[in-house]
């Protein structure tokens, strides 16, 4: 199988290449090349999706994930323009005789200015990229957002977006399009995340002051990714300063953090450094209770970066994060955690030729289990890792025709779970779930074609291959899902193949200087679920691979958009509307068992669903006041024959209505006002509606799957941010951070349950449990 897919790779490109081999021919002796990377100039950053420009042609490009850019024009002295919202524009004249190498550093606006702008992609760039459902938020941005107790969280910045919502109150769980929390692919410099949250859902695993990029795909997701259903996440770290030695960090309400980067050969080879840890147990020994004093509560993370520099046409890049999550008491004790490793080779053959070479490994585990010298001691652990190695290119054939392809190729690796008795005094024995092994390869091709100056084209298409592979038992089941046989393959052998092609395509077309349309069309598969039966989440939710018994799920999605800016970008509107169509889709069946369960596939249940909604998003991106509104309309169902007697019910993640309002107001040079304000309809949830009484038992009966919703969930967050003065001969500045979440106090339902009344057995009454109140927090960043 893996052969037909490096066969349809090799025929797609080598149709597109004899498809622009006579013009790339004659334009051979016409056309020269300007290549090299894009830089901040004072801290030695590449800079992803800056503006290359010649003006006199009118035809450009942006800089790739990796700061490198190419363009290939008829030989003239023409005047080079390149920009980056919050730098300076630097226009250099060229003289295209030959082929160039030009590296640009840009350097950062030194105005002081009463107002301020939202540093990022070029104004237009949202006009004319083809691209659709994609949004970007960087560092800054996102540390001005009002944060729970003062901890600025990634996660939490894209819940505000519109099409991304909350899964709880304070969670780490995103929902995209109505997708669930594991349909969203998160990447970690290109490493998989398989659980972003610490504190069981309140704070999510990255750290801002070590992130350089972030983008979240809704749905257009290129060709290069795979294997979720509803969005890729992908988190790129700073690469270190190659100029100097710096640090930032901040001491928080309950967290602490640092980072620290620099050259250790100059404009050679940086490093970064990161970490951060909560300090909630460092107070516990206080406490008078001496259950109290012995228990554990904190996390703490780390992630550090090489870059070197071997010569123009070579660098590396070797990345890694660590982060672990500790709770203990005398009673219990309970601990997961993620790693990840990323390894990276990039290689410029010829000014028109990119590879990066990747090599990754990820791995998140956890364990549940008593104290420790009991006769009741247990421990429980599960884990899931993965290797893998992947190839990308990068062929800029003219500023109008652009190749990306590529090849990847993992092992998976999932182990459900060991339980057993721990000490000589526990009277447990052991419990094994036998561990599954996946093979996953992947080819694709994508390609853009720009016609004239107002329409664009991207299509592509992923071919890919998942493989079930021994040792294994698989098991069968009957028409009533109980098992009936079960058969074991040996180490090694591939006994179940699932392989398909995922064609993408997007068009835009420019009505105007700032007036656009997008429409794109998306398939994708997954492979890889989670087994959950909370909304909320957990970190002890297993994940496991399609098999005999499961099939990959399957998701086509159409969406259209009009894109308006207005006042030369400062204010930029859109509306988006999209249908998702999803086949083998996936839940449980009532009062499923799924933590370890040997027979898990048996409480599956698969039928269809489809998700369809319009976003509105407006934004203001410089002034005194920033920010944007976003309001989504959205509907999400699915239909599954042996739930809810076979009629159409509401999705986990469906919320009607959707307003996110967030704002930051420079009220001077050093005192900043943000706020933001969220409103959703009720989550989804099942109740209890009536009741029997059988042999003195209570039994209750539910409405049907997912009928009823909880209340409608609002809330109000501020933050007031004081810095310190600004003055060069100190190397040393600061600023203070105050900050509310939850204003007034709403208490919005994180769960409810229902509880018999124990004065009067014969009635239930509904018990509302909701997580924050008024939470006041205070945060001081630094910066030297």
């Amino acid at each position: 199988m893996f052969r037909k897919l490096l066969l349809l790779v090799a025929v797609l490109q080598g149709a597109v290449g004899l498809y622009y081999a006579h013009a790339d021919e004659d334009d051979k002796a016409d056309r020269k090349i300007i290549s090299g990377h894009i830089l901040d100039s004072e801290s030695g950053e590449s800079l992803i999706g800056a503006s290359v420009l010649i003006k006199e042609l009118g035809v450009g490009t942006i800089s790739n994930s990796y700061g490198f850019y190419s363009l290939s024009i008829t030989p003239a002295s023409y005047t080079l323009i390149c920009s980056y919202i919050g730098y300076e524009d630097y226009v250099q004249k060229v003289d295209m005789t030959k082929d160039l190498r030009l590296e640009i550093e840009l350097t950062p606006s030194s105005e002081e200015l009463d107002e301020i702008q939202v540093k990022g992609e070029r104004r237009d760039q949202n006009i004319k990229q083809v691209e659709m459902g994609v949004e970007k938020l960087q560092p800054h941005t996102i540390k001005s957002i009002p944060a729970l107790m003062g901890e600025v969280d990634l996660i939490k910045a894209i819940q505000l977006l519109p099409g991304v919502q909350a899964t709880s109150e304070g969670g780490s769980g995103f929902s995209v399009r109505g997708g669930s929390p594991d349909q969203n692919l998160i990447l970690l410099d290109e490493a998989t995340v398989y659980n972003a949250s610490h504190l069981m859902g309140f704070f999510s695993v990255f750290n801002n002051d070590a992130i350089k990029d972030l983008k979240l795909y809704k749905g257009d997701v290129p060709s290069q990714y795979g294997g979720r259903l509803s969005s890729l996440l992908d988190v790129r770290m700073k690469d270190g300063n190659s100029k100097k030695f710096e640090g930032a960090g901040g001491i928080g309400t309950i967290s602490s953090r640092l980072t620290i980067d620099g050259p250790l050969k100059k404009d050679k080879t940086t490093m970064l450094l990161s970490g951060r840890r909560t300090y909630m147990d460092l107070f516990l020994p206080l406490s008078s209770d001496e259950d109290v004093r012995d228990s554990r509560l904190y996390f703490y993370d780390a992630s550090m970066k090489l870059t070197h520099r071997l010569n123009d046409n070579n660098r590396l890049y070797v990345s890694g994060y660590l982060g672990r999550d500790v709770m203990k008491s005398s009673f219990f004790r309970m601990g997961f955690g993620n790693k990840t490793f990323t390894a990276r080779w990039n290689h410029i053959f010829n000014q028109k030729l990119f590879m990066n070479l990747t090599t990754v490994w990820s791995r998140y585990d956890y364990e549940l289990g008593t104290a420790e010298d009991e006769p009741e001691s247990w421990l429980w652990e599960s884990d899931l890792e993965d290797i893998g190695l992947k190839a990308d290119f990068g062929y800029y054939i003219t500023p109008e025709h652009s190749l990306k392809f590529g090849l990847q190729s993992s092992h998976h690796t999932f182990n459900p779970g060991a339980a057993m008795g721990v000490g000589d005094q526990s009277i447990f024995g052991e419990y094994i779930i036998g561990k599954n092994y996946a093979l996953e390869h992947a080819a694709y091709l994508e390609h853009q074609h720009k016609i004239g100056d107002k329409l664009v084209f991207k299509y592509g298409i992923r071919a890919s291959l998942f493989q079930n592979i021994g040792d294994g038992t698989v098991y069968d089941f009957d028409n009533s899902y109980e098992v009936v046989d079960s058969t074991v393959y040996n180490s090694g052998e591939v006994y179940k193949n699932y392989w398909g092609l995922e064609p993408r395509f997007g068009v835009n077309y420019l009505f105007a200087k700032d007036w656009s349309f997008k429409f794109n069309y998306n398939r994708s598969r997954q492979t890889i679920q989670q087994a959950t039966n909370t909304s909320a989440g957990s970190p002890l939710d297993i994940w496991f691979p399609a098999s005999p018994n499961v099939k990959p799920q399957v998701a086509d999605q159409f969406a259209l958009g009009i894109f308006r800016n207005l006042q030369n970008g400062v204010y930029q509107l859109s509306v988006e509307a999209y249908y998702k169509d999803m086949k083998n889709t996936i839940d449980f069946a009532d009062h499923a068992e799924l933590l370890l369960n040997k027979y898990l596939e048996g409480e599956l249940r698969v039928g269809k669903a489809k998700a369809y909604g319009t976003e509105f998003l407006v934004k203001k991106t410089e002034g005194k006041l920033t920010g944007w509104i976003g309001y989504t309309l959205s509907r999400s169902e699915r239909k599954i024959p042996e739930i809810n007697d076979g009629k159409t019910y509401s999705a986990p993640f469906d919320k009607t209505h959707d307003l996110s309002v967030v704002l930051n107001h420079q009220l001077s040079k050093r005192v900043s006002l943000s706020a933001n304000w969220v409103y959703s309809t009720g989550q989804p949830i099942t109740l209890p509606v009536q009741r029997y009484e059988v042999n003195g038992t209570i039994i209750p009966y539910y409405s049907e799957r997912n009928g009823a919703r909880y209340d409608d969930y609002h809330r109000l967050d501020l933050s007031l941010t004081l810095q310190s003065r600004n003055r060069k001969q100190r190397p040393w500045n600061g600023e203070w951070v105050f900050s509310i979440y939850n204003v007034y106090n709403q208490k919005n339902t994180w769960a409810l349950n229902f509880v018999q009344d124990e004065e009067n057995p014969n009635e239930t009454y509904a018990e509302k449990t909701y997580l924050f109140p008024i939470i006041p927090a205070v945060t001081y960043n630094f910066k030297f």
